[in-house]
């Protein structure tokens, strides 16, 4: 499901047609001063009551495992999947796996004050109804989500749908999506432990301009995680469809 696209509505621009002169601001300096000052205050970042965090955010000491754009905390018993982009080889999203469940993260670029999780979510719930699936927009702990029924091919041939939770989180200036699968999917006592990790989570979107839904950068953690390194990485086909993984690395904790 290519689902994160750079969309055209946010571009702007500046017609005047010919023939039609533009009309002449006459405001008194102190109102444009005044309108500046509305303006500058509008840009601010919106705020937020809960994880994931900002970088600028974050004043605990909990120990996580720094992926560029994104910083995951740590839970006994799991094992970090790194999903590699065969086009680019980079880094395109981060699996967790713990007891049967799965937490994929993706972070995206955003503008500095509009969230685009409704967006997203309802670009979402089109893609795997026009798939033959269906999707329930549900009130969850970070607000709204969508409880999927995805389509899937069994071996023998017949078609089933296995269920998936879409959760997102806006920040400024980057939006985070979660997919959980597995038992965690359907399951409030195996989400859990993935929902505290999701919550978690501290973004790093840097000062750099990007395009709205632009994916962040990620990458593999440094020396300090020996057993993962770049060398063991392969190739993976770029997807957003949590049905379709490809090859990964993995890190057990």
């Amino acid at each position: 499901m290519g689902l994160f696209r750079r969309g055209g509505k946010d571009a702007v621009t500046d017609e005047v047609s010919d023939g039609v002169d533009a009309p002449v601001d006459e405001s008194p300096a102190d109102e444009v001063d005044e309108l500046d000052e509305v303006v500058e205050v509008a840009a601010e970042p919106f705020e937020r009551t809960g994880g994931p965090w900002d970088a600028d955010e974050v004043t605990d000491d909990i120990v996580r495992v720094d992926l560029g754009a994104v910083r995951l905390p740590g839970v006994q018993g799991m094992e970090l999947r790194m999903e590699i982009d065969k086009a680019t080889d980079t880094v395109s999203a981060a699996s967790i796996m713990l007891d049967g469940s799965s937490l994929q993260v993706q972070a995206f670029a955003a503008p500095r004050t509009d969230g685009i999780w409704d967006e997203i979510r309802a670009e979402i719930a089109e893609s795997v109804t026009q798939q033959g699936g269906s999707v329930d927009d549900l009130p969850g702990p970070f607000g709204r989500e969508l409880l999927a029924r995805l389509p899937i091919r069994t071996p023998e041939g017949r078609t089933g749908h296995r269920p998936a939770r879409f959760i997102g989180a806006d920040g400024p200036r980057w939006f985070v999506r979660g997919v959980l699968t597995g038992r965690a999917a359907v399951d409030p006592a195996a989400a859990a432990p993935l929902e505290k990790v999701f919550a978690g989570i501290v973004v790093v979107r840097g000062t750099d301009a990007r395009a709205p839904r632009d994916l962040l950068t990620l990458t593999l953690p440094g020396p300090g995680n020996p057993e993962l390194t770049a060398s063991d990485a392969e190739p993976a086909a770029p997807s957003f469809d949590p049905l379709t993984r490809g090859p990964e690395i993995t890190e057990t904790r």
